[in-house]
């Protein structure tokens, strides 16, 4: 009886084995081997997600390529999805610090730079509850602070910077750090009181107004960050050239022929610099930041 479970328990994981094996010998971006895109949302999941999908299924009509659609909690598992062997994410749509990051490990290319309102920057900011009596950033010492993840350039990394010039030691003064999650939790998490002061991108207040119309009196800013490059799409650096291109394509096509994506207005509006940089234009609602 135990000869013949083992036998049969060898025959299971062979063929299991060459059901595998003839999954990735299916060509990338067919319906057995999707293109992977995966995602960090700066605002609600959900949003992001059903955006997601909808560019994913507008690429399909255009390229009749397969995409399946990730959105990650953090930025250091879309690095490590990148960075698998084989990949576990063929595209992102990572923030600066992130794809810095990501192009120093040589897993990722920058195809597609997002320009918003004319810009191919935007800023970080540090908020604070307006009756916190915090009026400057050295008024941070010994307070609780949000972030929306550790990689994120508006949310931490500059903002921790900007924290060290004015002589606060992030690691040291705060009195604890949140990862919120997302910017919008950020604001939210000031706004009701659960910590003292938070980073987020300029203009992610207003993403919760809806719900908080008092939220532009109740939380303010302090300080605005210098200038930061602001995010795009990139792909892992072994995704052939010729897809590359026919995605990109299919991607300005689409924002060119403003697309109704009710969900991810980031591809609402095409401009580009020069042939060799190409923008996407956008909401800065919806950047991945």
């Amino acid at each position: 009886m135990l000869k013949k479970v083992v036998i049969l328990l060898t025959v299971f994981v062979a063929v299991a084995s060459f059901v595998s094996a003839e999954r990735k010998q299916e060509p990338l971006g067919s319906e057995e081997n999707p293109i992977i895109w995966a995602f960090v949302p700066s605002g609600e999941m959900e949003r992001v997600a059903a955006g997601a999908r909808e560019v994913a299924d507008l690429l399909y009509d255009k390229t009749g390529l397969y995409f399946e659609t990730t959105v990650a909690t953090e930025y250091a598992g879309v690095i490590e999805a990148l960075a698998s062997d084989p990949p576990e994410a063929h595209m992102a749509s990572l923030a600066t610090f992130a794809y810095v990051l990501a192009a120093d490990r040589g897993v990722a290319e920058a195809a597609l730079v997002s320009v918003r309102y004319g810009s191919p920057t935007y800023n970080g900011q540090i908020i604070v509850s307006a009756d916190s009596g915090i009026r400057k950033v050295s008024g941070l010492k010994g307070k609780t602070f949000a972030r929306p993840d550790p990689l994120s350039t508006s949310g931490w990394i500059i903002p921790m910077l900007t924290m060290r010039a004015a002589g606060i030691d992030p690691d040291r003064d705060l009195a604890e750090v949140v990862d919120a999650g997302s910017h919008d939790s950020v604001v939210a998490a000031v706004y009701n009181g659960d910590v003292d002061a938070g980073a987020c991108y300029v203009g992610a207040r207003s993403r919760i107004e809806e719900d908080h119309p008092d939220v532009m009196e109740k939380v303010v800013v302090i300080e605005v960050t210098e200038d930061i490059p602001n995010d795009g799409v990139q792909f892992v650096s072994s995704l052939p050239e010729d897809l590359c291109a026919k995605i990109v394509k299919a991607l300005l096509e689409i924002v060119e022929k403003s697309y109704p994506i009710t969900n991810f207005s980031v591809f609402s509006l095409l401009t580009f610099s020069r042939p060799s940089i190409l923008f996407l234009t956008g909401d800065e609602n919806d950047m991945l930041l």
